[in-house]
């Protein structure tokens, strides 16, 4: 199997990266070792591996799991705050066009 190579922004890497010392020292407080997370997370121990590396490969999913089982805040731990801010963010959505087509938008008269 190949593996895949993804590139990412240094704004993007640096913040993975953070996000990844994040966990890794959670897990260190929680006293969880890697085998430890990797099965309450449902992954194997190299993917944790791979997460405490910050790799861009782990599915994002995975680092949410990871954060949460170990007490990393995402965006608010209460659950009440999420659901309102998810419901939130969805109307906002309902107010775009639910897709961009450029072929129809007209080119821009900058010329004074």
């Amino acid at each position: 199997m190949k593996t895949r190579h993804v590139t990412l922004c240094p704004q993007a890497s640096l913040s993975l990266r953070l996000f990844a010392g994040l966990i890794e020292e959670g897990r260190l407080r929680k006293g969880w070792t890697r085998d430890e997370l990797a099965e309450r997370v449902g992954v194997g121990v190299v993917t944790i591996r791979q997460v405490a590396k910050g790799s861009p490969r782990v599915a994002i999913g995975t680092y949410f799991e990871a954060a949460a089982l170990v007490g990393v805040s995402l965006f608010t731990d209460n659950i009440d705050t999420l659901r309102r801010e998810h419901a939130t963010q969805l109307e906002r959505l309902t107010l775009l066009p639910k897709r961009v087509n450029r072929q129809q938008q007209e080119p821009i008269d900058d010329d004074f």
